[in-house]
């Protein structure tokens, strides 16, 4: 398929724009699938480095961390080094530090690491999108972003799993190593295949000057947050003076921010002036949404898997396997139904089959069959895609000329807040509301209770097997009803938010990207 080419186009001359856009979703399955793969193998990177549990859990945060902090910068940092090299800066920083994760000796040196790896892979996903945004003309858009959506969603669906079984069968290195080749092949290609916007030659040569109270503010409020998120429920939340610090923190550098960049710093380094742009603002907020449900929904679903029904890591992930499946099925015919069927609906239709999806998980109980699971998963996923693509043909619809970078980085900071933000919230739901199921099945069962009685007398009496084995049925019937109450908090969300989508505005079928530079 070809197509007339953009003055800026990421394409070199006479390379097919399709190969880039495949090109460059090989780095970000790379960088989306670690963030989910080496959740699995926690226990065994503890065990391997005399680590508790709680400080392994740092792997994931000071991944998670960095990430946060660069996402937003990035737009920047392509507009001032050059879109081309930032990207391969990010691709280098990744692959490397990968390799030193897989080869690192104390958990230490690990997280320093994993620091660096989160800063490069923080970089990729706005360049990525940045890249389409100003390749492909209107009615190819949806497409090129059906193949990055891709990368995407599937990512996060065969992490757990993907990590469960190297970590089983070989060595939790491995989940590092992997990185290494496809980063590498993924350097080689973007040098050969993908070029930079055309300058201006009547524009002034941009001087390389750094906002560093802006940095320090990113710094503060993203890396702050994301430490909050990823360690609340462990720590209680706001009642450790721990959270209470970095929540304050985070606070303070977000307003610094925002002072900052529109009322002081005339090149900021997050152009916070864009969110004026009525359909990116919505997007990200919609953005925020899809983050946050598809996100809670992927941990939720393996963890009741192996918590509940008992299965291994390793099956709770391929219980979501099939619905990466159809994602790849999907993601093409929603590039194609974009360009004839207006965005809203498409959103609106896609959110209605992820409400379907909850209303099934909501139905769920301790004897649920692994067909439910994936029936469920396979449902939401036939959704994502229907609402995922739309929703970045209207984010970049109708951007001013030359902020395809700024707008790239501010839509992916809102779907990692969003999905960081989501976990954090469901897996507080998941424990509170245990313990509230727990005291209200507690306070039930006594000698009064003669349904009780009866079945503890078929068992053979008050025996202290039959009390214990009464009491472990408790904790695992307030568990699942846990789990049900998140389910459908998450279905009334849902249905609100198709409300919001079906307020949108109509798109024209005309409207189309403008090219960055």
């Amino acid at each position: 398929m070809s197509f007339p080419r953009t003055p800026g186009s990421a394409a070199k001359p006479g390379v097919n724009p399709w190969l880039v856009a495949v090109v460059i979703s090989m780095a970000t399955f790379m960088e989306v699938l670690d963030t989910s793969i080496a959740n699995v193998s926690l226990a065994h990177i503890a065990g391997s480095m005399g680590a508790s549990q709680n400080e392994a859990t740092w792997v994931l945060t000071s991944y998670l961390a960095a990430n946060a902090i660069v996402i937003p910068i990035s737009g920047w940092l392509s507009n001032t080094i050059g879109r081309k090299r930032f990207y391969m800066i990010c691709v280098a920083l990744f692959t490397v530090s990968s390799f030193m994760c897989g080869m690192a000796p104390s958990l230490d040196l690990l997280l320093l690491f994993r620091v660096f790896q989160g800063v490069g892979g923080g970089g990729l996903a706005p360049s990525e999108q940045s890249m389409l945004a100003d390749t492909f003309p209107g009615k190819y858009f949806g497409m090129a972003f059906a193949i990055y959506g891709m990368a995407v969603v599937v990512a996060p669906a065969v992490g757990p799993a993907l990590g469960g079984w190297i970590t089983d069968n070989f060595s939790w290195r491995w989940i590092f190593f992997m990185n290494v080749p496809v980063g590498m092949l993924s350097l080689v290609l973007s040098q050969r295949l993908i070029q930079d916007p055309p300058v201006d030659p009547a524009a002034a040569p941009r001087r390389f000057r750094v906002d560093a109270t802006g940095f320090a503010f990113v710094v503060l409020a993203f890396g702050s947050l994301q430490v909050v998120l990823d360690k609340g429920q462990e720590a209680d939340w706001f009642a450790s003076p721990f959270i209470v610090a970095f929540a304050v923190a985070a606070v303070s550098g977000l307003i610094g921010l925002v002072v900052w960049d529109t009322l002081v710093e005339k090149d900021p380094i997050v152009d916070l002036p864009l969110l004026a742009n009525g359909n990116l603002a919505t997007s990200m907020a919609l953005q925020f949404v899809v983050g946050f449900i598809l996100n809670s929904t992927t941990v939720l679903v393996p963890l009741f898997a192996q918590q509940l029904l008992g299965y291994d890591a390793t099956q709770a992930g391929l219980a979501l396997m099939p619905g990466g499946l159809m994602l790849m099925v999907m993601m093409p015919i929603a590039g194609q139904l974009v360009r004839r069927v207006q965005p809203k609906y498409l959103m609106a239709a896609g959110l209605a089959l992820l409400t379907l999806s909850l209303v099934l998980m909501s139905g769920f109980d301790t004897q649920v069959a692994i067909g439910n699971l994936v029936w469920a998963r396979l449902v939401q996923c036939l959704g994502l895609p229907l609402f995922f693509i739309p929703l970045n043909t209207i984010a970049y619809g109708n951007l001013p000329e030359g902020k395809s970078n700024s707008a790239s980085a501010m839509m992916n900071l809102m779907r990692n807040l969003g999905g960081s933000i989501g976990i954090a919230i469901a897996s507080t739901l998941l424990v509170r509301r245990t313990q509230v199921h727990h005291a209200y099945l507690a306070a039930a069962a006594d000698r009064s209770n003669q349904s009780l009685v009866h079945h503890m007398n078929a068992l053979g009496g008050f025996t202290r097997k039959n009390l214990l084995g009464f009491y472990n049925e408790i904790q695992v019937q307030a568990t699942m009803l846990s789990y049900l109450d998140v389910f459908r908090i998450l279905t009334v969300a849902c249905v609100l938010v198709i409300g919001v989508v079906l307020l949108l505005r109509r798109v024209r079928k005309d409207v189309q990207p403008v090219p960055g530079h």
